[in-house]
């Protein structure tokens, strides 16, 4: 990938600090961007910097919209206006329909969703006037079929790519374009603790719990973070100008 494809965009990349984020916050700064993470975590923030993997960080937790407002102000104070907005923030949490309350529901809805609207509404003002912009929402194939013990955060998910379908309608002709990136089980902090959730609660074998998660992928594996990155970064492109409204998977065929 070139070194100057990007140069000159301001990416932000929520949640990262760590995992699919961190990676896709390399992927953007290799392409030339200039790249501002957002997390929660400031120490997990200004490692990424430190590391090389990031031009700068703001702490927010995007489910406060004022918070994320505020970010996004300082991020462009530092690097300019907001070319390409990553909403990678998101959390899973698993438990059987029965045992989900309301407080559950909210829970993924506000991460999962609203961490994604409020980022997207922090910066697509001053995309749609400067007619350029892509929104990319790190969704997962939990948004496009459900899995069992989990229905807060698919009922999530599916929302986030509703609300990608809609908007990528309503900005079609400004210049920016709304995707989403849906990742099968990935190679993260994530899903290990879910594996460590697993082996604590059922005595399986680290092995026997990983087998769970790459039984639905047909290659047999857990996804790269680098490979989310490299969807991310071709939908940042300008080859990608007539790519809007989609879901991308990225999980060995499983959808």
């Amino acid at each position: 990938m070139s070194e100057t494809i990007l140069k000159g965009r301001h990416a932000v990349v929520t949640g990262g600090g760590r995992g699919i984020g961190r990676a896709i916050a390399q992927a953007l700064t290799d392409a030339g961007a200039k790249v501002t993470v957002v997390g929660r975590d400031r120490a997990t923030l200004e490692r990424a910097v430190s590391e090389g993997s990031a031009h700068g960080a703001a702490v927010a937790d995007v489910t406060d919209p004022e918070a994320v407002q505020a970010a996004v102000k300082d991020a462009v104070s530092r690097h300019g206006a907001v070319d390409l907005m990553i909403a990678n923030a998101g959390a899973a949490a698993s438990a059987p329909f029965m045992k989900s309350g309301p407080d559950l529901f909210r829970q993924m809805l506000d991460i999962n969703l609203l961490g994604v609207t409020n980022v997207t509404q922090a910066v697509l003002g001053s995309m749609t006037e400067r007619g350029f912009g892509r929104v990319i929402a790190v969704a997962s194939t939990a948004g496009l079929k459900g899995y069992p013990y989990v229905s807060a955060y698919c009922a999530a998910k599916h929302a986030v790519i509703g609300f990608v379908r809609a908007l990528a309608l309503e900005a079609a002709k400004t210049g920016v374009t709304v995707n989403a990136v849906c990742p099968g089980f990935t190679d993260t902090d994530l899903v290990s603790t879910s594996l460590d959730r697993i082996v604590a609660k059922t005595n399986r074998s680290r092995e026997e719990a990983l087998g769970e998660f790459v039984k639905h992928n047909p290659q047999g594996r857990l996804i790269d973070p680098a490979e989310v990155a490299d969807a991310v970064l071709w939908l940042c492109g300008e080859g990608a100008r007539s790519v809007t409204g989609q879901a991308i998977v990225v999980a060995g065929g499983e959808i």
